[in-house]
């Protein structure tokens, strides 16, 4: 691509392999009926927009699945484990290809991620890579729980920019949600919708011309 000097790359389905159909199943095995209503990757409860911004704690989140579950007797490990289920994992070749990247333009991070999802992540880079974040990946990582804000909202996206001046006529957002996609290019982003699995990753970048 021409003239771009700077990528933000999303997380999950575009470095580090989610599957929300595990969760929605994870979920109905708790009790929580109408799961496309209640969580599916176009659209959930609100429970999920107010974890994903630090608005309540994790507390609080396991509390909203026993009652959209009617089940108050759960327990947080039965909680975290369906809420977890979704994470699958990430690939080396994409650790390698993220630091190639990072020798060509300047590059971020920003995900909608939440305390569970994080503290999980963490734990599985440090088993499974012997890493203890993404500093040496990224010039930053942006995570929406830190940042009290979410995707698509477009504040996000301008206080991304904003932290670290950059224009967004020369920055390239990649992320596999539709909505998303859209509400970067209400703040100018160039974006890509990524379409292929995170193992494909080095791939679709190349098929775009960004490596």
């Amino acid at each position: 691509m021409q003239n771009i000097k700077n990528i933000i790359f999303d997380y999950g389905n575009v470095i580090f392999d989610i599957d929300f159909r595990i969760a929605q199943a994870s979920f109905q095995k708790l009790g929580i009926t109408d799961i496309e209503n209640f969580f599916a990757h176009k659209g959930h409860n609100q429970l999920f927009d107010d974890f994903e911004t630090g608005a309540i704690s994790p507390a609080a989140f396991r509390e909203g699945i026993r009652k959209a579950a009617h089940k108050p007797e759960l327990t947080d490990a039965q909680i975290d484990e369906a809420w977890n289920s979704l994470l699958i994992g990430t690939h080396q070749q994409n650790h390698n290809l993220l630091l190639a990247v990072k020798e060509k333009y300047r590059t971020f991070l920003l995900s909608n991620n939440n305390e569970i999802h994080y503290d999980w992540i963490i734990n599985y880079l440090k088993t499974t890579f012997e890493l203890n974040n993404y500093d040496d990946y990224f010039e930053k990582a942006y995570f929406s729980q830190h940042m009290k804000l979410r995707k698509p909202n477009t504040n996000i996206f301008e206080q991304v920019l904003k932290d670290n001046n950059l224009n967004p006529a020369e920055t390239l957002f990649i992320d596999d949600s539709p909505q998303h996609i859209e509400g970067a290019k209400k703040v100018g982003l160039n974006t890509l919708l990524m379409t292929e699995k995170p193992a494909q990753l080095e791939a679709f970048l190349k098929a775009n011309n960004i490596i």
